[in-house]
């Protein structure tokens, strides 16, 4: 007999696009961080944020505008700061929104001892929890992985892995690993590590463009949060 031990899944949850829209929030702190440090928005207001971290983004904004790489890293720690300090006035007032089915599947899953909840986002830690806590979910998750661990998104997953087998004492493995997310880049990401893709079209790629980077498994949203269950469990 297979032991509920042997059968952990370490599940993965992107933010942005996959679990919520923060209302442009987001993008508004950042875009009046970068007028306070480095004195340009850049193309902020067309530039695509999906799938990509927080220092990457401001790196490929400031270099679009012909900052020097090095100025810009030098600045990132007093950027994030502003930024951070923007967030926590924004979110308040954003027209945000909970995606459908999201809490009951975080609930249910969170409840099973057979899943370690974590997330895997580009956002930086303290910008996913401030997010998060606009809908009291920090407390589902675990574990995590986030912008200010890595620039890379795809380091993030090893990054995940790692932290989870130091905090419980157990590795987890290819399809044992499940990352949850709305873009190519979060089907990629578990690619790159043999890991189960469960992708939702809740965010800024349609349907159809998730189906051509072949995901695990694929939904329009959360709504049937038990077929999403089995999907993670299967």
């Amino acid at each position: 007999m297979v032991s509920t031990q042997d059968r952990r899944r370490l599940v993965l949850f992107d933010v942005d696009g996959t679990i919520l829209n923060s209302g442009g929030a987001g993008r508004r702190a950042i875009k009046r961080a970068l007028i306070e440090v480095f004195g340009t928005t850049g193309s902020a207001d067309s530039f695509p944020f999906a799938g990509k971290t927080d220092p990457q983004i401001i790196l490929e904004l400031m270099t679009g505008e012909g900052l020097p790489e090095e100025l810009i890293r030098r600045k990132l720690g007093t950027f994030f700061k502003v930024y951070i300090r923007n967030l926590e006035e924004e979110i308040p007032v954003a027209r945000k929104q909970l995606y459908p089915g999201v809490r009951e599947l975080l609930s249910n899953l969170s409840d099973m001892a057979q899943t370690i909840l974590g997330l895997l986002t580009g956002n930086i830690r303290e910008g996913a929890e401030i997010k998060l806590k606009a809908f009291d979910l920090n407390n589902y998750f675990q574990i995590g992985a986030y912008g200010d661990d890595s620039e890379d998104r795809y380091k993030l997953p090893q990054i995940a892995i790692s932290r989870t087998a130091e905090k419980f004492g157990r590795s987890f493995w290819g399809k044992e690993v499940v990352i949850v997310g709305d873009t190519p880049h979060d089907i990629n990401c578990g690619k790159a590590v043999e890991a189960k893709s469960v992708a939702v079209a809740t965010g800024w790629t349609s349907l159809d463009e998730l189906k051509n980077h072949k995901p695990d498994y694929i939904f329009e949203d959360f709504s049937d949060y038990e077929k999403v269950i089995e999907a993670i469990l299967a």
